[in-house]
């Protein structure tokens, strides 16, 4: 069931009004848990099962830990806990591509091995939820949580429906305690959640599908040699593709779930105007780089244990960042690009200090702009379809293919020029406060008036319901 599709509007409508005319909390909250279901069961229902078998687990191990008595008992559960977490996700997410380069690896040695093809089903958000799942257990043994007693309660946290197949990455230690006492209505609150949800749609089905989609998949599947314009504007064109794809889900979502009475974390603070790296990831898809440096760096000792091994760090988290992305080394290496561009910015700022960072407004603008074009050089790598397809890409960016083909019209060019521009606009304008401030800034005749331009511009523009990109994640 597609956010941007009819039949999701009539979910959505009919939960809503059913959850705010029941008076019991637990009904409430039951009545969520079959609407989760439901949702996700409707791309493919023996994943529900593998869902809550996974969800019932984890809660399982959360009080195990919690009970067990010395620290290595502890660990043993925790570890039972991220092995059956991420065997599931390593068996539907990775087991073809292991299996691949398993046979690539044999052959290079002289071994022809053929193995059997695993017909596996990707079960939708199968990267998210689990994420959800570990970091109750996660948590528990970190002690900044005690476990819940409400297999029900944990099974909504993991499975909420707004969240579930595209994130925010919500963590239990987040959601759970707005689980013990039922939110009251407030007007407010749940025509917010609905403009939201309507700027959320906007994003993904004006700005996205219809602006861009359309040429950044033109040059990206094209098998010829493109001149440069076309070659930058195709990559720009997905750069803006990917944020108003996946920004508009995580709008929706956070939405939705304030029309239902929930709070779930912001996911993007306008990351086309980040100062360098550290910057960009603290902006760009926010639950999965805090979860990563909680859960994975810290752990490893984050920057704490000399430049060499912070380095290291680094590039560990982003390859492992890369892969959670997809079974391809497009993936890898689009992390591990960020990795290193991590790194040689930490060498920079330990050299150069970090104020010389933020010095001056052109400063500021120049290493801005720095940012959004490495981050656009990355983005080949998670767009191209194989290697061969990003490596003709990149040469034709850098003039490599100065008698290519040039297939995208004037009408394109401008319409992907006009989109980018007032998106990294905006992005400056609003980098330091919140979207929030920024509304309560304006009249609200100019508030009611862009809301209904959005409404009426997805209504004219909606087609194919495209899914959102983060879905394959």
């Amino acid at each position: 069931m597609l956010l941007n599709s009819l039949t999701f509007v009539v979910f959505f409508t009919v939960v809503v009004t059913a959850y705010w005319s029941m008076r019991s909390w637990t009904t409430r909250k039951n009545l969520l848990v079959v609407a989760s279901y439901i949702f996700y069961g409707a791309w493919n229902p023996p994943f529900a099962a593998l869902l809550f078998s996974t969800t019932a687990m984890d809660f399982w191990l959360g009080a195990r830990i919690a009970r067990a008595k010395g620290s290595h008992a502890r660990r043993i559960w925790l570890i039972a806990s991220v092995c059956m977490n991420l065997s599931m996700l390593g068996f539907f997410k990775y087991g073809n591509f292991l299996l691949e380069n398993f046979q690539w690896l044999m052959a290079r040695i002289g071994i022809l091995y053929q193995p059997p093809h695993l017909d596996i089903l990707l079960p939708v958000g199968i990267s998210f939820y689990t994420f959800h799942s570990l970091s109750y257990t996660l948590d528990v043994y970190r002690g900044v949580m005690q476990p819940t007693k409400s297999l029900r309660d944990f099974v909504l946290a993991v499975s909420f429906f707004p969240q579930l197949v595209a994130g925010p990455i919500v963590r239990a230690g987040d959601f759970l305690p707005q689980l013990l006492a039922p939110p009251k209505p407030q007007t407010g609150r749940f025509l917010w959640g609905l403009a939201l949800m309507t700027l959320g749609l906007f994003e993904k089905v004006v700005l996205a599908d219809t602006m861009l989609a359309g040429s950044a998949d033109r040059i990206f599947s094209y098998g010829g040699p493109l001149i440069a314009l076309d070659s930058w504007m195709g990559v720009i064109a997905f750069a803006g593709q990917i944020f108003f794809d996946f920004a508009g889900y995580s709008t929706c979502a956070i939405g939705a779930a304030l029309c239902l009475g929930f709070h779930l974390k912001n996911n993007f603070r306008f990351p086309y105007a980040a100062i360098g790296f550290s910057d960009f990831w603290q902006r760009w898809h926010i639950s999965l780089s805090t979860f990563l440096r909680d859960y994975l760096y810290f752990p490893l000792g984050g920057n704490r244990v000399g430049w060499i091994r912070a380095a290291i760090n680094l590039v560990i988290v982003m390859f492992l960042g890369g892969l959670w992305h997809g079974a391809a080394w497009t993936f890898v290496v689009w992390g591990l690009l960020h990795g290193f561009y991590l790194v040689i910015e930490h060498a920079l700022k330990a050299f150069f200090g970090d104020k010389a960072w933020t010095d001056t407004f052109a400063v500021k603008v120049l290493l801005g702009l720095v940012t959004y074009f490495a981050v656009c050089l990355a983005w080949v790598f998670f767009r191209a379809s194989d290697f061969a397809a990003a490596s003709r890409i990149l040469r034709g960016m850098f003039g490599g293919h100065p008698h290519g083909d040039a297939i995208l019209a004037t009408r394109e060019m401008l319409q992907i020029g006009l989109v980018t521009f007032f998106m990294i606009l905006a992005h400056w304008s609003l980098r330091d406060i919140s979207i929030e401030q920024a509304v309560e800034r304006l009249p609200r005749w100019l508030v009611t008036t862009a809301w209904a331009v959005m409404a009426c511009a997805i209504i004219l523009t909606q087609g194919s319901s495209n899914a959102f990109i983060y879905f394959q994640f």
